[in-house]
């Protein structure tokens, strides 16, 4: 279905929604943005896999990167969207589609922008990280993503989230000896010896630094469990998978070495990890989109999890995230994002853009 970039920004978010885009089966969703876009003249525009970028070339002295993804979580009856009172419900409606809504509607209607302007669509971001459209991007057309500052348009709730927290999954290994399980005494149990695992996680109390001003919450937590051979044998081993959330006050490499100093004596093996982003809210060009948007209540908080601001930092771009959409709600049955706040974040944004 052709999308009307051009339309009131709800409907437009309704369209998005409506189309079904759930991570690895972004194409129909990334053909009608090209489509949209690629008719536009004041813009070029580039198809890579299922990510499409368009940009401004205006000679501005200074270029800014709205980027949001195309994908969500897969569906849980929850298309297609609907509308109750101020509230439009659906998949996607504030992880992130009303977000992508507004910057198209950007794309479209800010013809001639104070500063020139790189918009980003990309797939795959709800999935593991070797999938991310705009890792993919970041490696083999880092220019396309260039600028002095970016805008993520994830989730808000229509406040500024500096930064992002880093996350790191590890498998905490138990090793033990088989034995029959009327012979205990013989072997020696994985699965008890686990208990010491779970007993670090229990006592962990929460951190919370304060990095650049905004505080930050970190957390440390089992999210999966394995072990066990059969009904008859005493287990050789048990993993439990752990996942830290980290302040950008650690690296990665520094959150890795913090987690085998907490599990010391068992096996820890990396499985999958994310750096964190300082909020660089000291940046020129972040302090002035602060206070255009700051400038009628909208507050400045650190973003308790982890997005793709951090791809933009390791390519040395100060980034952001705010958008209309609530991030509670994120990959929930009931999903939805508040109309009034999506026609608010698209004139916070062209404020920004055009004054």
């Amino acid at each position: 279905m052709p999308l009307d970039l051009f339309a009131d920004v709800a409907d437009l978010t309704a369209a998005i929604v409506d189309v079904e885009s759930v991570s690895g089966g972004e194409k129909a969703l990334a053909d009608a943005v090209e489509a949209a876009l690629s008719v536009l003249p004041h813009l070029d525009v580039v198809r890579e896999g299922n990510n499409v970028i368009a940009r401004t070339g205006l000679g501005r002295g200074e270029r800014v990167v709205l980027a949001g993804h195309l994908d969500t979580v897969p569906l849980n009856g929850n298309l297609p969207s609907r509308v109750e009172g101020d509230r439009l419900y659906g998949c996607g409606t504030s992880d992130m589609k009303s977000g992508v809504a507004v910057a198209l509607r950007l794309a479209a209607t800010v013809t001639e922008p104070n500063r020139d302007i790189t918009y980003v669509f990309y797939e795959c971001e709800e999935i593991e990280a070797e999938r991310n459209g705009l890792r993919l991007l970041a490696e083999t057309r880092p220019e396309l993503l260039q600028g002095d500052f970016a805008v993520l348009m994830e989730p808000t709730g229509g406040q500024i989230e500096g930064g992002c927290q880093g996350t790191i999954r590890v498998e905490v290994t138990a090793r033990g000896e088989r034995a029959h399980s009327a012979r205990a005494w013989m072997g020696s149990n994985a699965i008890h010896t686990a208990g010491r695992i779970l007993d670090v996680l229990r006592a962990y109390e929460p951190t919370q630094p304060v990095v650049d001003g905004l505080t930050y919450r970190e957390g440390l937590n089992a999210v999966f469990i394995r072990g066990g051979i059969a009904g008859n044998v005493i287990p050789d081993e048990c993993t439990v998978t752990v996942n830290y959330r980290f302040a950008p006050d650690k690296t990665l490499d520094e959150a890795e070495a913090y987690l085998r100093e907490v599990f010391a004596g068992f096996e820890v093996e990396v499985t999958d990890g994310s750096s964190a982003a300082r909020p660089g809210l000291t940046h020129p060009a972040a302090a002035a989109f602060v206070a255009s948007v700051a400038s009628d209540g909208a507050e400045v908080r650190a973003k308790l999890g982890w997005t793709d601001v951090a791809r933009f930092s390791e390519l040395g771009v100060p980034a952001v995230n705010y958008g209309p959409g609530e991030p509670t709600l994120a990959h929930t049955k009931d999903e939805y994002v508040e109309i009034p706040l999506i026609g608010d974040c698209e004139e916070r944004m062209r404020r920004w853009l055009t004054t």
